[in-house]
């Protein structure tokens, strides 16, 4: 796998050599001063363009970075003025590159932003590259309410698919309700004690740097097993415990008020569907 200097080195250098570039500027984690980067980040570069039609009909562009392994070109939005190739090449090295066009381009939108290049001086001046732009938001009331009431509600659902032996239902049901509710509960239960001040990263992929081992080893038995419902109602079980603990935390310190009924209801419902009752 190149290192991320020769990495460097061959992005500006294409774009020192295509007049068609005209600035060249980083997003993503490699721009974040917050982590501890690895090799296996993604190098998220955007040139700045006088012209996008001929990046796109030149179908052998994406070779100058290396060789490929698998290319995926996104549809783009602003088709006119913005593309993208996600490439993945031979070495393990991944480059997310977009063009954007001179005239439109998104330069300093994301908080996680450092020029490398600019030809014409037309990169504005910006804060210095930081996450602010990616901090967990402080939950009004209603919006702790409600995911509360999500969580609790939708179990009805995940406990019936297992009964019925519904697996892709139930674990749809489970992964993109429930237990998407009891990440955004994890998220803040961490934010709340960094005052609203960090992330924990896309789908919380680094809430083990912020959680107490013992609460990371109750998360970590929240999935659903697909061969074992014993493990599944174990795995419920451990959710909603973990979920109760969590709910409470976070509605203690921003002053909310938790509708422990609704845990209660949902609780007596979920044995009585276990037990067959």
């Amino acid at each position: 796998m190149r290192k991320e200097q020769e990495m460097m080195e061959l992005v500006l250098g294409i774009a020192q050599s295509d007049e068609r570039i005209r600035a060249v500027y980083l997003n993503g984690s490699r721009a974040n001063p917050s982590i501890n980067g690895d090799k296996y980040q993604d190098y998220d570069i955007v040139y700045i363009v006088t012209e996008i039609s001929s990046f796109i009909e030149d179908k052998k562009f994406p070779q100058n970075f290396g060789t490929p392994l698998i290319i995926q070109e996104p549809h783009s939005p602003r088709p006119d003025t913005h593309h993208a190739w996600l490439m993945l090449f031979q070495d393990g090295v991944r480059i997310d590159l977009q063009i954007e066009n001179k005239e439109k381009n998104s330069f300093g939108e994301d908080t996680l932003t450092i020029p490398l290049l600019d030809k014409d001086n037309i990169l504005k001046e910006i804060s210095l590259s930081n996450d602010k732009g990616y901090w967990i938001k402080k939950p009004t009331e209603a919006e702790y309410a409600a995911s509360c009431n999500e969580f609790w509600w939708c179990l009805n659902n995940v406990a019936k698919g297992i009964k019925r032996q519904q697996l892709s239902y139930t674990m749809r049901m489970y992964m993109e309700t429930v237990h998407l509710e009891l990440e955004t509960m994890l998220d803040w239960f961490i934010a709340v004690q960094h005052n609203f001040e960090l992330t924990t990263g896309m789908w919380g992929k680094h809430i083990k740097s912020y959680l107490p081992d013992e609460l990371y080893e109750s998360y970590k038995k929240t999935y659903l097993s697909a061969e074992d419902e014993k493990n599944s109602w174990q795995a419920i079980f451990t959710a909603c415990d973990l979920f109760h603990l969590l709910a409470n935390d976070v509605g203690k310190r921003l002053n909310f008020t938790y509708a422990q009924s609704d845990e209660d209801g949902m609780r007596a419902y979920l044995n009585m569907i276990k037990n067959n009752e």
